[in-house]
């Protein structure tokens, strides 16, 4: 590390929020297609496609995102849904927010806004990247490592800009520039399937041509002051030598590296922790006949 980067470093206490706001590609709920990474990847596209300013763009697709951390997809059309009034929705709203943005830069945690959808439409690449899974751990010479279900390149792009933001203030990057370069840095696989690090390298001297090609074939399905910002943005993707570099290459490494943990968490969780920790059976009234059942069982343990 050089001076600045040993300086400067993400709290570990920001990982679980990290995690969290992981989960995002894995919320599902009925009448809904994808999940909820993959619609928010979308509705931000259709949003600055509709010429909703970039900064009210990162500020309410990140203040949306931290609130799913804590109520999932019981987004405001879902509370409404639900028969619940305005006012109400809007206090719930703000109190997810507020508990998920706690440990948030306090000036950045200010400056989140919630905003209405847009009523623009998302370019036709969002939903190519949605359906282009992420290719797996590989390695030149190794075989490849899958993980089920793997997630798509617009789960990765949409929490990689969330993560971007947060992670801005630590680097004194702009979150707006981060944002956009993480929503748009794999333009490229909207037409060329991800082999992962092992093809590429095959690739060789063919590589940065051809996805430089498909990235411009992307672009062009955009308004012209849109690419042209997406094209500026995506100056800081090449190294990590200015703050918005490195708060962009931190955020995709450690979506990368958070991805794979997930499964191996959940792959080395006990029932002991579920049961104790997690309380998968929890308080209540029939709390007592539960137990009483999974003890008879030899499954209290």
């Amino acid at each position: 590390m050089d001076r600045t980067d040993a300086a400067v470093a993400p709290r570990v206490e920001m990982l679980d929020l990290l995690r969290e706001l992981g989960h995002l590609k894995r919320i599902r709920s009925a009448g809904r297609q994808g999940s909820l990474a993959e619609r928010s990847f979308a509705a931000a596209w259709a949003a600055l496609v509709a010429g909703r300013p970039l900064d009210e763009a990162w500020r309410a697709a990140t203040a949306d995102a931290l609130a799913a951390t804590r109520l999932g997809d019981l987004d405001r059309s879902a509370l409404v849904g639900a028969g619940i009034g305005d006012g109400a929705v809007e206090a719930i709203m703000a109190r997810a927010l507020d508990e998920a943005a706690a440990e948030l830069d306090p000036q950045l945690r200010a400056g989140l806004r919630a905003a209405a959808d847009a009523d623009g439409v998302a370019p036709n690449f969002v939903a190519s990247l949605a359906a282009q899974p992420r290719a797996g751990v590989t390695c030149p010479g190794r075989p490849r490592i899958m993980l089920e279900p793997p997630e798509n390149h617009a789960e990765h792009c949409f929490v990689t800009a969330v993560y971007g933001v947060i992670l801005s203030p630590v680097f004194r990057a702009r979150p707006d520039t981060v944002f956009l370069a993480a929503l748009a840095h794999h333009l490229h696989n909207a037409s060329i399937p991800d082999s992962g690090y092992a093809g590429e390298v095959l690739l060789g001297d063919e590589l940065e041509p051809a996805f430089a090609r498909a990235t411009d074939v992307a672009l062009a399905e955009l308004p012209a002051a849109l690419a042209q910002a997406v094209r500026e943005a995506r100056a800081i993707l090449p190294d990590a030598e200015t703050a918005e570099g490195r708060a962009f290459h931190a955020a995709d490494t450690l979506d990368r590296v958070l991805q794979v943990e997930h499964h191996l968490r959940a792959g080395n969780t006990t029932m002991h922790y579920l049961l104790h920790d997690m309380e998968l059976v929890h308080a209540g009234p029939v709390r007592p006949f539960q137990d009483r059942l999974l003890a008879s069982l030899g499954l209290s343990r």
